[in-house]
């Protein structure tokens, strides 16, 4: 999903290591041949950011580790059959499940301590409907749309979008991830969820 030089901290950067980061479609085929070596991958390529998104939805790093490697196993039992075409996005859809999951079952009554609510009602106006805008977006999401939207833009703001409606960070997270400013995000964010919702109409999903 993470092409090119520019990564959230934590994710390579340099020439070397990204060449020791193998494309998606190499880690398939790892899967199909039931190589463990898929795991240890998918793990290395996507962990961190399935680490974020899932602690800011459980609100504990512990839970978001269990999600993780419950995120891992579900893939293992997966593929195949399923032949993904963007394993990043079907990876964290998985593990965002599993978060939610988490957090419906121990009752809180604000996900993400009131991140998750926000970050979906700035995208309400890209999603319209009148079914809550999270349950809106899952359902894209898991349709694929969003995955395809993902990857038409570029690595900047993908990763922006992520740690902002995936991750639920807030913007002076993402500003620390990413070392850019908050302004930056903002304006990011605000352009990218423009372009969503141009491309939800092109789908005919609007």
């Amino acid at each position: 999903m993470f092409r090119g030089q520019f990564s959230p901290r934590g994710i390579p950067k340099t020439g070397s290591d990204i060449m020791q980061t193998i494309e998606d479609s190499e880690i398939i085929q790892l899967f199909e041949k039931r190589d463990q070596r898929a795991i240890r991958e998918t793990e290395q390529k996507y962990g961190r950011l399935g680490i974020h998104m899932a602690a800011g939805l459980t609100g504990s790093q512990q839970d978001a580790e269990e999600c993780l490697n419950d995120a891992l196993m579900r893939l293992w039992d997966k593929i195949p059959p399923e032949k993904p075409e963007n394993l990043g996005g079907f990876f964290m859809t998985v593990c965002r499940r599993l978060a939610l999951d988490r957090r419906k079952a121990q009752n809180r009554e604000k996900r993400g301590g009131g991140r998750t609510e926000l970050a979906f009602e700035e995208l309400s106006e890209c999603i319209a409907s009148q079914e809550r805008p999270e349950e809106q977006y899952d359902k894209r999401a898991l349709s694929g749309a969003i995955s395809r939207f993902l990857d038409t833009l570029p690595a900047e703001q993908r990763v922006m979008f992520i740690l902002r409606y995936w991750s639920c960070l807030s913007v002076q997270e993402i500003a620390a991830e990413c070392d850019a400013s908050d302004s930056k995000v903002k304006m990011t964010l605000l352009r990218t969820r423009n372009k969503l919702k141009e491309y939800l109409k092109q789908e005919g999903y609007l």
